[in-house]
């Protein structure tokens, strides 16, 4: 099984930007749909953005604009770039993957990672 390793989670000003990475292991994620997705404590999760293996992506129209989501094949990474972050950003985000190369609003996201803390502040 695939596994997801999230990075690059801090605090940062209002209108700053960063980039959070998630590592995989263990199988190809350019091979399926990948995506971002954040969560605060009491509230259901939402997803943010997704790839899927043709390189299509979506996003949600709060971070449109904002955030990029993309991918290196040759290192297994996938990358989300925010920028312009709103307090209202604040939270764990986490990548996953799709269980079986379907497309983003289709897609079974079966695999997660640990998360990591953004705060906008």
């Amino acid at each position: 099984h695939v596994q997801l390793v999230e990075s690059g989670g801090g605090s940062v000003q209002v209108g700053g930007s960063l980039r959070l990475s998630c590592v995989a292991s263990g199988d190809t994620i350019s091979r399926y749909c990948m995506g971002w997705f954040r969560q605060i404590p009491d509230k259901e999760r939402e997803g943010v953005a997704g790839i899927e293996s043709d390189g299509s992506t979506s996003y949600a129209d709060s971070v449109k604009g904002r955030f990029t989501i993309s991918q290196d094949s040759a290192k297994n990474i996938l990358y989300l770039q925010m920028n312009s972050l709103k307090p209202e950003d604040t939270a764990m985000y986490y990548c996953a993957k799709d269980r079986y190369g379907g497309s983003y609003y289709g897609a079974d996201f079966g695999y997660w990672g640990q998360g990591t803390q953004v705060t906008a502040s």
